[in-house]
């Protein structure tokens, strides 16, 4: 959430910084703002709102110069309006731009305020930057400022910094949040990640935890947490500005969703042989680690932690090995009791998400044999902290509302699924045969799936007046509902929510009438019968039943169950990635018929890089 441009160049940088905005919109936000140097001064623009209005600000007072930052706010500290978008500025002459939440924000500005200190905002960030204001008017330069004020601080950040005092100079600073340096021929920017600076650079630096960065047009310089100069490596990104384009599709989701047959095929690639995984895809001596396992613990948040309980079943009905699933928000906060022989799993899109992290490095001191990352970015804060990863390959996704990240976490599980079996000899190798065999095939099978695209927009015409939905699955599918049920309601704002079809009778069946839709997943699997039983009882309350069915339990399904969807699943493997297809497009209709921002849903953010 919220996103940082910096730049410092010899040609003017508001276009560059204006467009790092536009490419870091996908993350989500609420209001942008930019400040420049000029002459001996600083200039400032800011809206609550898009990029957009702040573009429509400019075209009536441009601003243009050589060095600058820029912002998009997600709304934690203080509502979104003007008084609290980025940038911030102190005495006139210093600007300041903050992802993240500061802690201890409080005792910071009553001791503000009583050096006189005025505040103009309800957030967290104003802090920041008085404090830093504060020590440059004690003698310290600007990059020796953000190094004492960083001391200070408990909480998350990223910090980009100007001051009219210094042209040309920019200062930035991460802890918990992301922030990376790009690297251009004599001009140097910063951002929240790539995606921004494509357009002006390949090359980034990646800084790493408690990094304070000074910038220039000419060079840059790097302290780490302990105040002792630092060498990060540099590396090119193989990554093209064209990338985040939306083409001939409506919006980003919709792209996203039809990506998916190709992110699927990429997670695969090179990672799985003729009849058998291949050796160390998680890392160098991976598979000597993990043929110690006797447990696993999954930790996730969201569309991921969904991910993270269909991996559950499949770990324990296909390799035979005990796995919990949690919350991250609620696991870091807790005492677990680790099993000898237990291996930490963090699944995240962004690697960034804070919860997430914070798990991994609780974990990390908890006694587990291994931690691995199940991990969209290879350069992020879980990769590099975790001792095994898998890239999941699925490619930049803008849409808030993840899609094509989700189904290549669930390969990825799965590859972790065949791989733990395999090395413990818990299949017989005819058995892993075939299921490398359904795997191959996958990509196809959703590239089918795609093909209802038609039948489900027109199906979406049901739920646009309705306030309510129920999803519906048992087994491995009950996660698969509880995606269903996410995706409506992040992008359509209809309430929607997901029970094991088993529980009806336990509460939600109460609920049920004509005016509430119910969608069921249907696979080809021995709890087909029961499912049945539990459609037949909505049907026999006048609910209004959807069953996304597998071709071949399609004949045991009668009219009186409702409107069917019919599709290949291709199995007990393949089934949650197929079944998954269906309910992403049944959503995003939805979400167009009522007209809601589907890449961008209200109060929602793409990377939650905060608690």
């Amino acid at each position: 959430m919220c996103g940082i441009v910096a730049a410092s160049a010899h040609r003017d940088v508001s276009e560059i910084l204006i467009s790092g905005l536009h490419a870091l919109e996908y993350r989500g936000y609420d209001s942008a703002g930019i400040a420049i140097q000029q002459g001996d001064g600083l200039r400032r623009c800011r809206t609550d709102g898009k990029v957009r209005d702040l573009e429509a600000l400019l075209e009536e007072t441009p601003l243009a110069g050589h060095c600058g930052i820029a912002h998009t706010r997600w709304a934690t500290h203080g509502v979104p309006n003007k008084a609290n978008a980025h940038p911030h500025v102190s005495g006139g002459t210093l600007a300041l731009v903050h992802n993240g939440i500061i802690e201890n924000h409080e005792e910071l500005r009553e001791e503000l305020l009583s050096a006189s200190y005025e505040f103009n905002s309800e957030t967290d960030t104003e802090v920041l930057v008085h404090l830093i204001h504060q020590q440059i008017a004690g003698g310290a330069d600007m990059f020796g400022a953000v190094r004492e004020v960083a001391k200070r601080l408990r909480g998350a950040y990223a910090i980009a910094v100007v001051s009219a005092a210094e042209p040309g100079v920019v200062v930035g600073a991460r802890s918990g949040s992301p922030l990376v340096l790009g690297i251009g021929f004599n001009e140097h920017f910063l951002a929240s990640d790539i995606h921004p600076l494509l357009s002006v650079t390949n090359r980034f630096v990646y800084l790493e935890e408690g990094d304070v960065v000074r910038l220039s047009t000419d060079d840059y310089e790097i302290r780490d947490r302990d105040d002792s100069p630092a060498d990060r490596p540099v590396k090119e990104a193989d990554l093209a500005a064209d990338t985040a384009q939306r083409g001939t599709y409506r919006h980003y989701m919709q792209k996203e969703i039809f990506e998916q047959p190709q992110a699927i095929a990429e997670t695969l690639e090179g990672r799985i042989g003729a009849d058998h995984v291949l050796p160390n895809i998680f890392g160098v001596g991976a598979d000597e680690i993990l043929k110690q396992v006797k447990q696993v613990h999954i930790i996730a948040c969201g569309t991921s932690y969904h991910a993270g309980l269909v991996a559950r079943y499949q770990m324990e009905e296909l390799a035979g090995i005990p796995c919990m699933v949690e919350v991250a928000s609620e696991y870091r906060y807790r005492h677990p009791v680790v099993p000898e022989g237990t291996l930490f799993v963090a699944i995240t899109q962004s690697g960034e998400t804070a919860d997430t992290l914070a798990a991994l490095r609780h974990a990390n001191e908890s006694g587990y044999l291994a931690t691995l990352a199940i991990c969209n970015m290879p350069e992020s804060s879980v990769v590099r902290e975790a001792e095994l990863a898998l890239m999941t390959r699925a490619g930049l996704e803008i849409g808030v509302a993840t899609t094509k990240a989700f189904t290549s976490q669930l390969v990825a599980l799965q590859l972790l699924v065949l791989e733990l079996a395999q090395l413990a000899n818990r299949v017989s190798g005819e058995q892993l045969a075939e299921w490398i065999r359904e795997l191959n095939s996958l990509p196809e099978l959703v590239g089918k799936a795609l093909q209802l695209d038609g039948r489900l927009e027109k199906l979406a015409e049901r739920f646009v007046e309705k306030h309510h939905a129920l999803f519906l699955g048992r087994g491995s599918h009950y996660p698969i509902a509880m995606e269903g049920a996410l995706k409506l309601k992040e992008i359509s704002y209809i309430h929607a929510e997901a029970y094991p079809a088993g529980e009806l009778k336990h509460g939600p069946l109460a609920l049920v009438d004509h005016d509430m839709p119910v969608v069921a997943v249907a696979p080809n699997n021995r709890l087909l019968k029961k499912l049945i039983s539990n459609i037949e009882e909505v049907r026999a309350r006048g609910g209004e039943m959807i069953v996304i069915a597998d071709t071949e339990v399609v004949s045991s399904l009668r009219e009186r169950h409702g409107l069917v969807v019919e599709l290949d699943t291709g199995g007990l493997l393949l089934a949650p990635v197929v079944l998954t297809v269906p309910l992403q497009l049944l959503a995003y209709h939805v979400a167009v018929l009522r007209g809601t921002d589907v890449d961008q849903p209200r109060n929602l953010a793409k990377s939650v890089t905060v608690e």
